[in-house]
């Protein structure tokens, strides 16, 4: 390194007291302005954006440097061994002309702000900002708005869709890379997808903040599609659509790359769509998945504007989730807490590996909620293995007479949200087709008058539910009503007062069920059985003896 670059260099990462190259001796740094980038957001940045890129990727790698100002860029390239770093005042400004962003070559089809293929050591750092003008590349929607009685079901970011001419999507677009590193630069107004790392290995994400309008169409925060060894943590997420996705396919052709060794947390998301969400692609596999010790909110907004569902795991194209851990999540004003769903939109691929399995939610604490978790895989093919400790939802939406014990359909193929079978019919949970659920320290709260069970479980085979509580449930309603179930225990619960009948046990294959140390005396019945249910499908030994 020439005695000019490394005195360079040196000045300028002690005023930003930072190591844009993650701990690493400092390297060359190159400032954009010394390439003939002007500040002012009026003319094109890109040329002497590449050229910095270019010069400090030949030269062995270190930092190309964006300094206080706005300059406007079409597509930017980065290269192996290069850091875009923004200083504090920075501001990359995305043009709003479709033509700066082409590019060329085999999977670079689309057009991106910021772009990297098949590099090594490659990152974007520093407390500046990267604005891609999304407004302006939005226009109406032709969809219909829902009725007023179902805004439930209302997305905000429904009203507007992309021009019919195009726009620069993934914002930010990282394929086939490794040693990814993207920490403390804020994210603004992405024209669709923000960042989009796909079949990269070793990424850190950290610190980061994406601001996108509530109302902006398809603009998930971070998508990561076939990657491994990836943490996202720290980071802050304000957008239109899914705040953070993980998918599994491959647009090019080729089969699709497992998603594996995913840890995501401390993480604020706040969207109109999904916070942490597993799909909706899913042709391929997703394991060893943690999220964990974040918060899931919506403010005090219209329900369109609400998260869906605060965490959604979807398989419905024939591939496979084995291994998600969530943990310590705060979750407040989603319409949904959680929403797992085994579908069959595509054959699969692998069918040894097909489903969706090995699943455990830990100190999750959901307030202000309008729809119960749903868990839904079809007949013949099961959710299994689903837990649940220290659940605590508390349902606010008040309960409606259409909704009570509604014959819910089973929409194989339907694109996956939790309201895709209409309003459930238990206000805390609803279970079907699972093997393999355990409940344990579970509580579901629902306002006076709730009509519905709190818990459904429907062809669920192999359950344990212990330390069970709620509010009552007014009418003739159960608290919990298992229909067609085999082998499901519970232990340890208690009847909240007022309650007609604890449990209903329902459909003529129901058989193994127990009540074991349960205190019914809240309840005038402790359990009854209907449409054919054998009374001795049900056994049990409570501390409170109450009528059968």
């Amino acid at each position: 390194m020439r005695r000019r670059d490394f005195l360079s260099a040196s000045v300028v990462l002690a005023a930003a007291g930072v190591c844009p190259d993650w701990g690493a001796p400092a390297k060359m740094t190159k400032n954009i302005v010394d390439y003939g980038a002007r500040a002012g957001g009026k003319k094109l940045s890109t040329e002497a954006i590449h050229r910095a890129i270019a010069d400090v990727s030949q030269d062995g790698g270190g930092t190309v440097l964006v300094p206080a100002g706005t300059f406007l860029t079409g597509r930017v390239e980065l290269l192996s061994n290069v850091t875009l770093y923004l200083e504090s005042g920075a501001t990359l400004l995305g043009s709003q002309s479709l033509n700066d962003y082409e590019g060329s070559g085999a999977g670079d089809h689309e057009r991106h702000l910021i772009f990297a293929r098949n590099t090594e050591a490659v990152g974007i750092a520093g407390p500046g900002r990267i604005d891609g003008q999304g407004p302006s590349f939005w226009e109406l929607s032709d969809k219909l708005p829902k009725p007023q009685d179902q805004q439930w079901a209302a997305v905000a970011s429904h009203k507007l869709k992309p021009k019919q001419s195009g726009h620069p999507s993934p914002m930010i677009y990282f394929m086939n890379c490794r040693s990814v590193r993207i920490q403390d630069v804020r994210l603004e107004n992405s024209p669709g997808w923000t960042l989009h790392a796909f079949n990269c290995d070793d990424v850190n994400i950290q610190g980061i903040s994406i601001d996108n309008p509530i109302d902006g169409p398809n603009t998930d925060g971070i998508d990561l599609t076939g990657c491994q060894n990836v943490t996202v943590s720290n980071c802050s997420i304000h957008t239109g659509d899914d705040a953070i996705c993980l998918k599994s396919d491959n647009r090019y052709g080729a089969e699709p790359r497992l998603v594996s060794n995913v840890k995501v947390t401390n993480c604020s998301l706040t969207t109109c769509c999904n916070g942490f969400k597993v799909g909706t692609s899913s042709e391929g596999g997703v394991e060893n998945i943690a999220f964990s010790n974040s918060v899931v909110y919506s403010p005090d907004v219209p329900d369109p504007e609400r998260v869906i569902s605060g965490v959604a795991l979807e398989v419905i194209d024939g591939g496979w989730i084995d291994g998600v851990e969530v943990t310590g999540i705060q979750m407040q004003r989603t319409r949904s807490p959680i929403f797992i769903r085994l579908g069959s939109r595509k054959s699969p691929q692998d069918p040894l590996h097909q489903g969706l399995r090995n699943v455990s939610f830990t100190d999750i604490h959901a307030t202000d909620v309008l729809m119960p978790s749903c868990i839904s895989g079809l007949p013949g093919m099961e959710v299994q293995n689903v837990t649940f400790t220290n659940l605590h939802t508390s349902n606010v939406l008040a309960s409606r007479a259409e909704w009570v014990g509604r014959s819910i359909p089973e929409k194989p193929s339907a694109y996956p949200e939790v309201w895709m079978f209409g309003m459930l019919p238990a206000s805390g949970m609803y279970a079907r087709h699972v093997r393999g659920l355990h409940l344990s320290g579970v509580d579901f709260s629902a306002p006076a008058g709730e009509a519905r069970p709190a818990l459904i479980l429907d062809d669920v085979s192999n359950a344990e539910i212990a330390r069970l509580s709620s509010t009552p449930v007014n009418g003739s309603m159960p608290v919990v009503q298992l229909i067609g179930c085999r082998d499901v225990q519970i232990l340890n619960s208690a009847s909240p007062r007022g309650t007609k009948v604890y449990l209903e046990v329902a459909g003529s294959n129901s058989s193994g069920i127990a009540l074991s140390g349960d205190d019914l005396s809240g309840a005038r019945k402790a359990f009854e059985t209907s449409d054919g249910a054998a009374p001795g499908a049900v056994t049990w030994s409570g501390e409170n003896a109450v009528p059968k």
